[in-house]
């Protein structure tokens, strides 16, 4: 009898995304995805966490989201509102985030709970490829809108939005990432961020802030974050773990209205994200995160300066090129 390969192509629906290639190895640079140096990541620190937290409370892994109930680890979320606080400005209690595997999966449940094939979502003219190919494959037209060296212009933001009302069409969100951009590395400027949230409640249009690289900013002197200027609850705020400590740990958060972040809870149904790096995460960020940081960030200023001065030695003035004011990496 011969034995002939099952052929599953005929069982597969419409609309899934193209086959991904066998993985061939890690480059020896690559520019692809914003990874992080491997020298920078504080292994010893980590391990001492792991111990420690294991020791008091491993046996809680016994436990769907370790008694802390499905929002996440009480113990990172109390950590995470104290950083935002102390950093962007945003009060905010344990019970108003969510826990997530990275920062695409805040985009998913975001995007699951708010569109529908053939809406309209308005985003940074340059901005993340993992938000676009998401957009993309659910079928939503997303407009971009133009930058400069502050991030998203307003006024381009509300001509969109002003035409897009004369068509009866509402965006259901608008997505920047105001706090160093991908690509661009920009930082909108408070009295932008005041005007953006204006147009957004002019016209009830929600914004989606993607605070994922705020921490990398080399001073440590950034603008209050959008939710934390909001008065109205217009605005769902996502962050990660993933610049600021290590981007395989793939632990990222949402802060968001009740109301939203209730309808996001009921879409997660994964039992919920890794445990363990949580617990080492609470354990290893509540007194060493405020001293990791700027050491991690005076790292990243050495090697910028480093390709700075290359660039000028090998190419002088023929290319157009800034210093950003933080560490910002593709992908």
């Amino acid at each position: 009898m011969t034995s002939v390969a099952f052929d599953f192509a005929p069982l597969l629906p419409a609309g899934l995304p193209a086959p991904a290639a066998r993985w061939t190895g890690l480059a020896k640079y690559s520019f692809v995805g914003g990874n992080n140096d491997p020298d920078q990541v504080p292994v010893a620190g980590l391990l001492e966490a792991a111990n420690a937290v294991l020791g008091r409370e491993g046996k809680t892994l016994a436990t769907y989201g370790l008694a802390s109930g499905p929002q996440g680890y009480r113990p990172l979320r109390e950590f995470i509102t104290t950083k935002l606080k102390r950093d962007a400005g945003i009060g905010c209690a344990a019970d108003d985030m969510l826990i997530v595997s990275g920062s695409l999966q805040a985009l998913d449940l975001v995007n699951q709970t708010l569109l529908a094939r053939g809406d309209t979502v308005l985003v940074e003219q340059e901005t993340y490829q993992g938000a676009l190919t998401r957009l993309t494959r659910l079928g939503v037209n997303a407009i971009g809108i133009p930058l400069d060296g502050q991030g998203m212009r307003m006024d381009a933001l509300a001509s969109a939005l002003s035409d897009l009302k004369a068509r009866g069409v509402r965006p259901k969100y608008i997505y920047t990432i105001p706090t160093v951009q991908n690509p661009t590395g920009t930082i909108m400027p408070e009295t932008r961020r005041a005007e953006l949230l204006r147009l957004s409640q002019s016209y009830g249009v929600p914004i989606f802030e993607d605070d994922c690289y705020a921490d990398l900013i080399w001073d440590g002197k950034r603008p209050p974050a959008i939710y934390a200027m909001a008065e109205n609850g217009g605005v769902i705020h996502i962050g990660s773990f993933s610049k600021s400590i290590a981007p395989a740990l793939r632990v990222g958060y949402i802060v968001a209205p009740w109301a939203m972040l209730s309808r996001m809870l009921a879409l997660k149904t994964d039992a919920g994200s890794g445990a363990l790096e949580q617990m080492v995460l609470a354990e290893y960020c509540a007194p060493h995160f405020a001293t990791h940081v700027p050491k991690l960030t005076r790292g990243l200023r050495a090697k910028l300066d480093t390709l700075m001065e290359a660039l000028n030695e090998h190419f002088g003035t023929s290319p157009s090129s800034r210093t950003p004011r933080a560490a910002s990496f593709s992908g």
